[in-house]
């Protein structure tokens, strides 16, 4: 999440169905590509439904809660980075506990963070209740477009 992104979709003049720009995306931590089937496509479309970004990282928590400690000064990892570049940046251990700890696959958790990282690039923020719900309810939108489960509601245990 940037802190310093407080602008709000309307005021930023952003709709929902934008034109999406197609991100780079760019994998330092070889083993998000074991983890999840195609995770540059799921993270590309992910980010195209959201609106866009400029690049998806999928890294390790220790280049995480490097990134952290120096931009928001955090020493801890964190499950995504969004900056003002328009960069987007993911911990596979972290997205891989959350999955986990709410019954969820691994993938579609990853759709979920890249949609919210791009939804922060488009001004949304979860600072006060009312712009929290309407994050999670764009957010639950987009995820149902791919395919997503909604994942504000209770999972079932992976099998």
């Amino acid at each position: 999440m940037d802190p310093d992104s407080r602008r709000s979709p309307a005021s930023a003049g952003l709709t929902d169905d934008p034109v999406p720009i197609t991100p780079t995306v760019i994998t330092t931590e070889p083993r998000w590509r074991r983890t999840v089937l195609r995770a540059e496509m799921v993270a590309v479309r992910a980010a195209r439904a959201a609106g866009g970004a400029g690049t998806v990282v999928l890294a390790s928590d220790l280049m995480v809660k490097r990134l952290n400690a120096r931009h928001r000064g955090q020493n801890k990892p964190t499950n995504v980075l969004t900056f003002d570049s328009g960069d987007i940046v993911l911990a596979l251990g972290v997205v891989q506990r959350e999955a986990r700890a709410a019954g969820r696959r691994t993938a579609h958790h990853l759709a979920h963070l890249v949609v919210h990282g791009a939804l922060h690039l488009r001004g949304y923020d979860h600072e006060q209740p009312g712009d929290a719900k309407r994050m999670e309810m764009m957010e639950t939108r987009l995820l149902h477009r791919l395919g997503v489960p909604d994942p504000w509601r209770s999972a079932r245990p992976l099998s």
